[in-house]
């Protein structure tokens, strides 16, 4: 029999309520409240997330993202600094208990990706998984040189022609693993590097050279105009014939809701855990 896992399609949000969100959705699964959940959602304001254990006056210029009219918000998560934009998002709620699920973090990455692996090749587009083949590529992962995510694909990413095309970051906590990533429709680069600091203008328009050559979105591998609508359905289907299961859609109930409230109010709206390293 297939297993049913919950399906939230969140649309734009503000960054505090969609980390929220994924918060409160790992709570109630850790309590089986509810079972595995897909999320998807969307950024409103385009917004500025940075990893969890990034200092956050060293990895942007916050000033400039307030100028810019974009969110900023802390993630639960590790990883590096992204801009979500014109992007879709998804997350992956599931018990690290859970029979398919393995032990280690970066063989739990290569199952969970599969699901990003099938939507990528249901819009016609040949993707793998990134595996890192030499000792130099493995040690740039454990000491990133820059803040920037798509500045280079980690183990089981997702990669088109070469260029990462996703990027993913997972936590684990009260038993429950949390992936959540950014799937980008379109890329800004220009509004991308015009929010980390650089020592000299020269390094900035080499850092957007060096992007232009490493990351890629969805609109520029097609060839054409994607709509979030086409996205979400594949990579919808995506993830449920990697998985083996049956997703079904649902809406936040009252009790998510309140949960969401809360989290954002103690920690993602909030500047003490924004701003806190």
């Amino acid at each position: 029999m297939t297993e049913k896992w919950m399906f939230i399609n969140s649309g734009p949000q503000t960054g505090s309520y969609n980390m929220a969100m994924d918060d409160a959705l790992l709570e109630l699964h850790s309590k089986g409240k509810i079972p595995p959940v897909v999320r998807f959602y969307e950024w409103n304001p385009a917004t500025l997330s940075i990893g969890y254990f990034q200092k956050a006056a060293e990895a942007v210029d916050l000033d400039q993202v307030k100028d810019m009219g974009l969110g900023f918000v802390r993630r639960p998560t590790g990883g590096r600094a992204v801009l979500h934009d014109r992007e879709l998002t998804y997350s992956i709620i599931i018990s690290e208990s859970h029979p398919d699920m393995p032990e280690t973090v970066t063989e739990a990455y290569r199952v969970i990706s599969a699901g990003l692996l099938e939507g990528f090749r249901n819009l016609g587009l040949r993707a793998e998984l990134a595996v890192p083949s030499t000792p130099e590529e493995r040690n740039s992962l454990k000491n990133p040189k820059s803040a920037v995510c798509f500045d280079a694909p980690s183990w089981y990413e997702l990669v088109v022609e070469g260029r990462k095309a996703a990027g993913s970051a997972q936590t684990r906590q009260k038993g429950v693993i949390l992936q959540h990533g950014a799937i980008p429709v379109s890329l800004d680069l220009d509004k991308l590097v015009s929010v980390f600091h650089f020592p000299t203008e020269d390094h900035r328009r080499r850092m957007k050279d060096k992007l232009e050559k490493k990351a890629v979105s969805i609109e520029e591998l097609s060839g054409r105009r994607v709509g979030m609508d086409e996205v979400t359905k594949v990579f919808r289907n995506g993830f449920e014939k990697a998985l083996g299961v049956e997703l079904f859609h649902a809406e936040p109930d009252q009790e998510v809701s309140e949960l969401v409230r809360r989290f954002e109010e103690e920690k993602y709206s909030n500047d003490s855990w924004n701003l806190k390293k």
